[in-house]
C-alpha cells in the first residue's frame, strides 16, 4: 500500500511538472537521426556561414523540427535552402529568412511578440523558443487550426492564436515589444505601428507590390524618432485581407 502511494505521488508530481513547465516537450532523441543531421547542417551551412550570429536564434533554429511543419511528401526537403508550399497558396519561408527576421527583432527572452501570418506555425515556434509570449494571427482558418494542433502537440504553451485579418493586428493585446510580418503588404499597416511599444518596439516587415521583389524593413524608435531601415530584397506572398 505504501509503495503504491509513493508511485502515485511521483506520478502526480510529474504531471504537475509538465503543466508548469513552459518549455516544449519535443525531444531530438525521439526523431530519426537523419532529421537532426539535416537540421545541424542547415544551421551550420545556411545560417552561421552567412550572417546569423545571434546565439539564441541559432539555438532555436537548431532545435525546432522543421520537417514536422511540412507535408509528408516534402519532409526530405524540409531543411533545404528555399521556401516550401504549405497549402492555400502559402509557404514556409526559407530557413535563412526565418533566422534573419528573428535576429532583426533582437529578442532577449522577455518579450511579447506579435506575428502576422501564422502559416505552418514554424516561425511562431522559433519565436516561442526565445520570447516570453507569442501572439500569432492567420487569415486562413485551415492553416491556423493545423498549426495550433501541431504546436500544442510539440509542447508550445506560450503561443496564442487568432484567426482574422492581420492588417489590424491584435489591439486587445497591445502593446507589443516586437512585431514580425511574414506576408507582404504594399505599405506598412498603421494599426501595427500603433500597437508597437512606443519606446522600444521594433517591427520587421516585407513591403512591396505583389509578386515583385519587396523590401525587408526594420522599423524602430531611436532618440524619440521612428526609423525605417531597409535590410534586403525578399519575395513573400502578399498580405491578404478579408475583402480580397
Amino acid at each position: 500500500m505504501r509503495k503504491n502511494k509513493i508511485i502515485y505521488i511521483l506520478i502526480l508530481l510529474f504531471i504537475i511538472f509538465l503543466l508548469i513547465d513552459n518549455s516544449p516537450i519535443f525531444s531530438q532523441n525521439s526523431e530519426e537521426p537523419i532529421h537532426s543531421e539535416r537540421r545541424e547542417k542547415m544551421v551550420r551551412t545556411q545560417l552561421a556561414a552567412r550572417d546569423i550570429t545571434d546565439p539564441l536564434v541559432l539555438e532555436a533554429m537548431g532545435k525546432v523540427p522543421r520537417h514536422e511543419f511540412v507535408d509528408a511528401r516534402l519532409k526530405d526537403d524540409a531543411y533545404s535552402d528555399h521556401p516550401l508550399g504549405i497549402g492555400e497558396g502559402q509557404t514556409i519561408s526559407q530557413p535563412y529568412i526565418v533566422a534573419l527576421m528573428t535576429q532583426l527583432l533582437e529578442l532577449t527572452g522577455e518579450e511579447k511578440v506579435l506575428e502576422i501570418g501564422t502559416g505552418s506555425g514554424y516561425q511562431a515556434a522559433i519565436l516561442a523558443e526565445i520570447a516570453k509570449e507569442v501572439y500569432t494571427i492567420e487569415i486562413y482558418e485551415s492553416l491556423s487550426l493545423k498549426a495550433q494542433k501541431l504546436l500544442y502537440s510539440l509542447g508550445y504553451n506560450n503561443i496564442k492564436f487568432l484567426i482574422g485579418d492581420g492588417y489590424y493586428g491584435w489591439e486587445e493585446e497591445a502593446p507589443f515589444d516586437a512585431i514580425i510580418v511574414t506576408c507582404a503588404p504594399d505599405h506598412v499597416p498603421p494599426p501595427l505601428l500603433e500597437q508597437l511599444h512606443h519606446q522600444h518596439g521594433r517591427m520587421v516587415i516585407p513591403v512591396g507590390s505583389v509578386w515583385m521583389i519587396q523590401n525587408l524593413m526594420k522599423i524602430y524608435n531611436k532618440e524619440g524618432k521612428r526609423v525605417s531601415e531597409g535590410i534586403t530584397g525578399v519575395l513573400f506572398v502578399p498580405m491578404l485581407r478579408h475583402m480580397d
